[in-house]
């Protein structure tokens, strides 16, 4: 049995290792990808997007371009220290011409949901505006998917770009806020085990000695752990956040402990923006039920996973593209 997923994602380095494994996956029928902003501009997200399938031979998934920006047009604030200015740790291939669908990310969600009804786990790990694009178009929605899962939030683990607020929270609170209330079994995979499952430099070298698909992850994950390695570990670590999503929302993972809750995303303009309120007064009760809730919150998880990944791209061989000589 495989699970159909649409994934969307705001292309960067962790997101390339996410598509790279929907698409290699056996348990896994990548549909389509949406491109929307956050790490990159989403005109770059997308050819990215389009790029890693193409990589694979899977040119036949459809990319299509999303949001440009917050509901609320706000600054968009690109990672590109995280990332590199392509999104691809600087190692991409410029020469690269993707062809992307007319259709818009948010339409393209609305089409397949209705081809599929119930069957699909839309995963999303970029800011959620294509998301909330999608509900505001279609308010039945939540009945057309099998579910969602997101990269995003922090349930007791501090944020990484405020005090409170993880990245794609804080990119766009109203965008995750309507997420957030919609009617769905909504898995939230954030930085209570994103950044506890790491990648470590060695590794880094077991892709980099792979075919020409693992050795190019390998390369533009140098750039991305060169930033938590600085940031946040002081040893040549990093974190994977976006393809631990996509495991544990096909369930090719599965967490240890994910209590479902009532959550909430704060959309003031105090200093908890974009905070993800998780009500996690239950877990020395054993997390008993609570009255309309419907988001599991991961909280554990194997923090080795890293390796299932290394191996799953270490064994799909070489690139069926011509990687540019920048790469």
């Amino acid at each position: 049995m495989t699970t159909k997923v649409i994934l969307d994602c705001d292309t960067g380095c962790d997101d390339t290792l996410a598509i790279l494994y929907a698409a290699l996956h056996p348990e896994i029928e990548l549909l389509a990808i949406g491109a929307v902003w956050g790490n990159v501009p989403v005109a770059t997200a997308a050819v990215n997007s389009a790029h890693t399938v193409a990589m694979v031979g899977r040119s036949d998934i459809p990319v299509a371009s999303g949001t440009a920006g917050p509901l609320l047009r706000g600054p968009e604030n690109f990672g590109y220290h995280v990332h590199g200015i392509d999104g691809q740790g600087n190692v991409g291939d410029p020469s690269f011409v993707a062809t992307l669908v007319e259709e818009s990310a948010a339409d393209q969600i609305i089409r397949l949901a209705l081809e599929h009804p119930g069957e699909i786990e839309l995963i999303a790990v970029g800011p959620f505006t294509n998301l909330a694009v999608a509900l505001a178009l279609r308010p039945d929605l939540p009945s057309l998917l099998r579910g969602v899962t997101i990269m995003g939030g922090a349930a007791l683990a501090p944020g990484n770009r405020t005090p409170v607020a993880e990245a794609n929270i804080i990119h766009d609170p109203e965008a995750a806020a309507a997420v957030f209330a919609a009617p769905w079994r909504l898995r939230m995979v954030g930085l209570d085990v994103t950044m506890r499952t790491l990648m470590t430099e060695a590794q880094r070298q077991q892709l980099l000695d792979g075919g020409t698909i693992s050795a190019y992850a390998g390369r533009v994950m140098r750039f991305y752990m060169d930033y938590f390695t600085e940031n946040a570990f002081s040893e040549r670590l990093s974190c994977i956040h976006d393809v631990l999503a996509v495991a544990i929302g096909v369930g090719t993972l599965i967490p240890t402990l994910a209590p479902t809750v009532n959550a909430w995303v704060d959309t003031g303009n105090g200093p908890g923006r974009g905070q993800t309120i998780c009500d996690l007064r239950g877990r020395y009760m054993g997390f008993p039920d609570q009255e309309g809730a419907h988001c599991q919150v991961v909280l554990e998880s194997d923090p080795l996973f890293a390796q299932a990944v290394v191996d799953l791209l270490v064994a799909a061989g070489d690139s069926a593209i011509p990687l540019g000589a920048a790469a």
